[in-house]
């Protein structure tokens, strides 16, 4: 298999036109968790980032913005010699489900190369993105789909997914 070809507006289409597929197969996990599902999602995820590289992307960067909690805070306050209500005046707000995020997209450590200026204190949420390596993935099955509309990787692994959910 080649590299995958990013195309943003393609993804938005793609992801689109399969949310009801999508749908009805998490609905189907959440009703009966399958026991091997958590390892045929990391096998998909491994096989997807072989072959995608996320610095061509950053999409996520681009257009959504992670939940900040507050060791993350701490941590890049500590990076800016700030002190962590700085930080927090400066780049976050607090969203309806109060929860700190930042105040404007794209991420204000995104820089011009797709590399993150605060990428070894980068918040966890960015870490741990796109979540498709996490145990326990029928927990996160609706962040799942809406993160299929941000990044052409989950998208990927969704696709691989179903096309596999005989096994499941």
């Amino acid at each position: 298999m080649g590299k995958i070809k990013i195309d943003l507006e393609l993804l938005k289409q793609n992801a689109k036109n399969t949310e009801t597929a999508t749908k009805e197969l998490f609905t189907r996990f959440k009703k009966k968790k399958p026991k091997q599902l958590d390892s045929i999602v990391h096998t998909l995820h491994d096989e997807v980032f072989e072959d995608l590289d996320c610095l061509e992307c950053a999409n996520c960067c681009k257009s959504i913005s992670p939940i900040v909690i507050d060791k993350d805070i701490e941590r890049l306050a500590k990076q800016f010699r700030m002190k962590p209500s700085e930080f927090i005046n400066q780049y976050l707000y607090m969203d309806n489900e109060n929860d700190y995020v930042f105040k404007e997209t794209p991420c204000p450590f995104l820089m011009p190369d797709n590399y993150c200026m605060v990428y070894e204190n980068r918040p966890r949420a960015c870490r741990e993105y796109p979540h498709t390596d996490r145990k326990r993935f029928y927990q996160i099955l609706d962040l799942t789909l809406k993160n299929t509309h941000y990044c052409p990787a989950v998208y990927e692994v969704v696709d691989r997914l179903k096309k596999k959910k005989e096994q499941l």
